[in-house]
């Protein structure tokens, strides 16, 4: 089950939602808009590798706007700060974002449950794209879970702007795995 806008606004009240800070007007009938922040990040080098950290950059977005590239990823974050420990969050792009053939989130649309921080942005784009600071590009649903709560408590916890791949970090536990 998804909840509705106003159990959103509810839940958020009695603090089982964090969405810092908090818009009315950004609540949908079974969302809430989030927006751009002003910092992009991109990786450096032609070729990237799940086996270590990525060269990685980071620029902040002036009043001109950033050009977003086809053919490569960008990482951007949402304002705000977003989680719950009691529902499942879910991050979608806008369809009016889409609609330019912007991509925000590639595949990992899914916030942990006991998750909060900033949203980190995957986009992707189809040709180039002008992006802005407090561009409303993505909304995110929240989700009932059943089941004993096994809250988040990983390497993305409390993100703060955009956050490069950490997948590197999994290496040990996957060889150990494979031994």
């Amino acid at each position: 089950m998804i909840l509705t806008g106003p159990k959103i606004r509810e839940e958020r009240a009695a603090g089982r939602i964090t969405i810092e800070p908090f818009d009315p007007g950004s609540v949908n009938p079974d969302s809430y808009n989030i927006t751009l922040g002003a910092t992009i990040g991109y990786y450096t080098e032609a070729v990237l590798d799940t086996r270590r950290p990525n060269t990685y950059e980071t620029v902040e977005i002036g009043p001109e706007g950033f050009l977003l590239e086809p053919d490569r990823i960008y990482l951007g974050h949402s304002v705000e700060v977003i989680g719950s420990d009691h529902y499942v969050p879910t991050m979608h792009g806008r369809s009016g974002f889409a609609r330019l053939g912007g991509y925000v989130h590639v595949t990992a649309d899914l916030i942990d449950q006991g998750s909060v921080g900033q949203l980190t942005h995957m986009l992707r784009v189809v040709q180039p794209l002008v992006v802005y600071p407090g561009d409303s590009i993505a909304q995110v649903d929240f989700r009932v879970v059943l089941g004993e709560p096994m809250l988040y408590r990983g390497k993305y916890q409390g993100s703060r702007g955009p956050m490069p791949s950490r997948i590197h970090l999994d290496a040990p536990r996957a060889l150990a795995a494979a031994s």
